[in-house]
């Protein structure tokens, strides 16, 4: 890949590790990795919230030295408070699961276009 940064990110059992890191990774920490196999790349965290009903994560990872390692992909959080719901909170939540739905399917594209080579 033309232009892509490395970095240096230091561990125990490997000593320092130079790696390229790709465009859309925020960074890593300057403390200790454990392992080598703990060295990941992370994007920015997508939340979409509504109203503490539904919380959904999403972020862009990729772990290129564990043990089996992970191409970008995303890691997904879905949280749903446990609520007792009339008809009309039940209406309420299967819309707010059905934009989260979106979400995911408009991350799943930007996904395929970076596997594909394009950018995030």
């Amino acid at each position: 890949m033309t232009g892509t940064r490395t970095v240096t990110v230091h561990t125990l059992d490997h000593g320092p590790v130079t790696v390229p890191e790709p465009a859309w990774c925020t960074g890593h920490p300057a403390e200790l990795a454990e392992y080598r196999d703990d060295i990941h790349h992370t994007g920015p965290e997508h939340v979409v919230d509504y109203d503490a009903q539904a919380l959904l994560t999403a972020q862009l990872v990729e772990f290129p030295f564990g043990l089996h390692p992970v191409a970008p992909s995303l890691h997904v959080d879905v949280t749903i408070p446990g609520a007792t719901l009339d008809p009309p909170a039940l209406e309420d939540l299967a819309a707010i699961l059905t934009e989260q739905a979106a979400e995911l399917r408009r991350l799943a594209l930007r996904l395929a276009v970076l596997r594909a080579g394009g950018a995030w």
